[in-house]
């Protein structure tokens, strides 16, 4: 019996109550779609309309359905049991674990929900790349347990890269987890309607990143202003004080491209507007920050405190978060003018009025006044009870089967607003994301981190896996977020460190809460470039010059970024796939083609290990000495230098 039949470019198998749909969705890409419910869910869900595919052929009269779109094949037996070929040489990409049920169904109480489950086989020597941000410092996630649950540090996007050439995205916001064993790759989802997943190939890693971005959108180009310095702390409580700052940096000649004003700016959460007792006249602080060439960029955060004006028209309207049982509380926060603690809920991002609703607060408080750039800021976002996600419910579903949508729902509120005003340079800088941020103008950075050597460590392999997640706008607070003294010599070496690494990453942004704190408010100690001592701030200047002579460089790899979905910031594997050590390396990058940077992340350490990918030669792009690639190097590191070499004599203006 031949339980195939086609519909279209795709194929169909049904048997046993499950249907499987497998069918191209633009160039070198297949979806695959199975469920037991009576229809496929066509929800977009990461993706966005395919383009149209070439070179498809499919054949169902054999023992198997063969699907071919262009360099990938799909192989499905009568049983179901599916397979990934590569379509020149008949390699096996990926290809389910040939059990009696292959994919996995258990019905929620009845329901029409699912804990689903797709089974892969696992391969040796296999490598696995992506999977967004995570906090364990390893590249590599071949062996890894990886949550599905977006948190503060720990950003999920579902898409991975593999050694044996081909991307896998799994097309489902519901919270679960992906198992890269060494007996079984697992993919589960806790409450789910069907499985769907995206399996690609291009050629290469880079050919797989730019059939992601076909797949879930390209990032727009990268604004001008974004590609230089931004300047932030916990937090600028003034007017005054954003004004003096600025003015300092002016007075010093520093370059200087944004400044951010975090939060408790506002009278309450949920008003989404300048507190005017301590910013008396808004538009007139972001004129003059502009008639110095600086953007202000905002802090928004999605929650709503009953004190606020907009809770009772969101409340009325259903645009708040609601739960599904208990209290409507959502958060706990010491709000601008609360006495103790309070309860916030959160507006509810997946609603598309809410949405429109929130821009609407932004537009007339923010927008009008000048404001092109919004922090949004808790945006995983942060629950109470933490992260209790089927005690949620929102517009597209509960938490459990929908909640990892949230953050890139309220990247596309704000994308989508700026874009009606007529803006078409858009950046946010955001906490969290999913599968397709990148198309929203989302910057995201790394979160609420510690300030230590070992932190910043972790963070070189965090951004090079959100890079490998499509996600090309990365960066991670300079310094860190918490833990920090300004006047320990110990952290005044790590700021320079850490600031010799942010000069190497997409965004370069200072950022954190440092101690000794101020007496009264909210704040931390200074932030400035000046503030670490003369010594750090002496190499802290020609670094912020370092980066304003590469910017026409970082724009032209911002603009292969937006066209071909390859991220400034990479693995070194990505452009030298050929050499098996440049696969291991996690503690040293390219930053497009022609730079390899090498943080050193070792408190007193003045040498560190560098290997130089085989393919190629490479200069010291202090001294000039020259190396052949393949090999492992002793650099010098004092502590005014970041261990930087240039590929096949390049001539970037690295020195003044």
């Amino acid at each position: 019996m031949n339980r195939f039949h086609t519909d279209g470019e795709a194929v169909v198998w049904s048997r046993g109550g499950q249907t499987l749909r497998i069918e191209p969705w633009g160039a070198d890409c297949l979806r695959v779609r199975c469920t037991e419910l009576p229809e496929i869910d066509d929800r977009l869900m990461a993706l966005i309309e395919p383009q149209e595919a070439a070179d498809v052929t499919i054949d169902t009269s054999g023992e198997e359905a063969v699907l071919v779109n262009g360099r990938i094949t799909a192989r499905v037996s009568q049983t179901g049991w599916t397979r990934f070929h590569n379509t020149a040489t008949g390699e096996v990409l990926l290809e389910e674990e040939p059990t009696l049920r292959v994919r996995h169904f258990r019905s929620l109480a009845g329901g029409d929900r699912y804990r689903i489950e797709a089974r892969f086989r696992a391969y040796d020597g296999e490598r696995i790349y992506g999977m967004g941000q995570h906090t364990d410092g390893r590249l590599d996630r071949k062996g890894c347990v990886v949550d599905l649950e977006q948190q503060n540090t720990n950003v999920t996007i579902p898409f991975c890269v593999s050694s044996r050439g081909y991307g896998f995205l799994w097309n489902n916001p519901s919270q679960g987890r992906a198992e890269f064993g060494f007996t079984r790759t697992r993919w589960t989802s806790t409450c789910a309607r069907q499985i769907d997943y995206i399996v690609m190939t291009g050629g290469d890693t880079a050919g797989i990143l730019a059939r992601y971005a076909d797949c879930t959108g390209h990032a727009p180009m990268l604004p001008k202003f974004a590609g230089g310095f931004w300047q932030s702390k916990l937090r600028y409580s003034s007017q005054e004080e954003v004004l003096r700052i600025a003015r300092e940096y002016r007075r010093r000649k520093l370059p200087l491209s944004v400044l951010v004003i975090d939060y408790f700016h506002w009278p309450v959460m949920g008003s989404w507007d300048f507190d005017p007792k301590c910013f008396p006249d808004p538009e007139a602080m972001i004129r003059e920050l502009k008639d110095m060439g600086i953007e202000t960029a905002v802090s928004i955060w999605p929650t709503v405190n009953p004190q606020a004006p907009a809770w009772n028209e969101m409340q009325e309207r259903n645009l708040l978060v609601r739960t599904e049982r208990g209290e409507a509380v959502q958060k706990r926060i010491t709000d601008t003018y609360v006495n103790g603690q309070t309860y916030v809920m959160y507006y509810d991002a997946t609603h598309p009025e809410a949405r429109a609703c929130i821009w609407e607060k932004a537009r007339q408080n923010y927008y009008r006044r000048g404001v092109r750039v919004f922090w949004l800021d808790s945006n995983e976002p942060e629950w109470y009870p933490h992260y209790d996600h089927d005690h949620l419910r929102y517009y597209e579903g509960n938490g459990a089967e929908v909640g990892n949508l949230y953050p890139m729902r309220h990247e596309q509120a704000f994308w989508e607003g700026l874009r009606a005003e007529g803006e078409t340079e858009i950046v946010t800088l955001c906490r969290g994301a999913w599968a397709g941020s990148q198309r929203y103008g989302a910057s995201i950075w790394s979160g609420d981190i510690a300030s230590t050597f070992e932190s910043m460590r972790i963070q070189i392999a965090a951004g090079l896996n959100m890079a490998m997640s499509g996600i090309v706008w990365w960066n991670s607070d300079i310094g860190g977020f918490h833990g920090a003294n300004i006047n320990d010599p110990t952290f005044q070496e790590l700021i320079v460190r850490w600031f010799q690494f942010g000069c190497f990453c997409p965004i370069m942004r200072l950022h954190g809460v440092r101690a000794p704190k101020p007496p009264g408010g909210k704040g931390g100690a200074d932030n400035e470039v000046w503030s670490f001592g003369e010594k750090a701030y002496a190499i802290l200047r020609d670094y912020l010059f370092l980066r304003e002579r590469l910017r026409p460089y970082i724009m032209e790899q911002m603009r292969r970024a937006h066209e071909h979905g390859l991220p400034p910031m990479r693995p070194l594997f990505v452009d030298f796939p050929d050499d098996p050590v440049a696969w291991e390396i996690a503690d040293a990058y390219l930053f497009g083609p022609d730079i390899l940077a090498a943080p050193v992340c070792e408190n007193g350490a003045r040498k560190r290990r560098v290997y130089l990918p085989a393919g190629a030669t490479w200069k010291d792009a202090w001294t000039g000495k020259r190396y052949d690639g393949g090999k492992w190097i002793e650099a010098d590191a004092p502590l005014e230098r970041l261990p930087l070499f240039l590929k096949n004599d390049a001539a970037l203006p690295v020195k003044a």
